[in-house]
């Protein structure tokens, strides 16, 4: 069992998590409107829905109910969310079947295509998620700072973040899958017995008893200084 692709199988299906929550949360950009903390008013809005609370406890969201009124770039970022967990799902399925503790998949030079593939989904789909967040990272702090901008500005919302870093642990994890195919294509090593060491007194008098049927000599009258060596 190899603990790198345990710590990649970790690392991608962790992400793989991230992105699944980054994706179905409401919390992409948040405002607040507050003359008090009795009259707060937070506004989330995310792919598929905004929704709006106060302090009072009133929370109340609403679907996006057509797609051609959306924005651009929500719906890339929509599509690109999309790719990124169903990549992260058929990677997660991969990884699976190229681990060593798996008995599916096939002898060890086929898993370890597996495991490399799954490392290429992997990457693919942390690169989709870091596209998608960072696009749409990009519209709300543009509309913040720009001073021409009337119309109500948003900040960073968590889903974001989670996004983020549920892509960088998908691209960690798949570079990780990518480099354990060495632990695979690297040979066995060959085990060597070991008979202990052999006394020179001890191979000289075999060598002459098999040759010339010479009268071997008690060894414990005869020492040789090799011989405890």
């Amino acid at each position: 069992m190899s603990r790198a692709q345990i710590s990649a199988l970790v690392f991608g299906v962790g992400g793989f998590g991230a992105l699944v929550a980054a994706t179905t949360s409401n919390e992409w950009k948040v405002t607040t409107r507050a003359s008090s903390v009795i009259t707060a008013t937070w506004v989330y809005q995310g792919l598929w829905m905004n929704c709006a609370g106060n302090a009072l406890g009133s929370f109340h969201c609403r679907p996006h109910f057509t797609i051609f009124k959306v924005e651009g770039y929500i719906q890339a970022c929509r599509g690109l969310m999309i790719a990124a967990v169903s990549l992260g799902f058929f990677g997660s399925i991969f990884a699976l079947f190229g681990m060593k503790c798996t008995k599916v998949g096939g002898s060890d030079k086929a898993k370890a295509k597996i495991a490399c593939l799954a490392g290429i989904v992997f990457i693919l789909s942390g690169l989709c998620s870091m596209t998608g967040c960072s696009l749409y990272a990009n519209k709300i702090t543009t509309e913040f700072f720009d001073p021409l901008y009337v119309e109500q500005k948003y900040e960073l919302g968590a889903a974001l973040f989670i996004g983020w870093a549920g892509a960088s642990l998908c691209i960690i994890g798949g570079v990780v899958f990518c480099f354990s195919i060495s632990d695979n294509n690297k040979p066995p090593r060959m085990g060597y017995a070991y008979n202990g060491a052999t006394s020179v007194l001890s191979s000289r008098t075999k060598y002459h008893g098999a040759e010339g049927g010479f009268k071997t000599t008690n060894p414990s009258k005869q020492f040789d200084k090799n011989a405890y060596v």
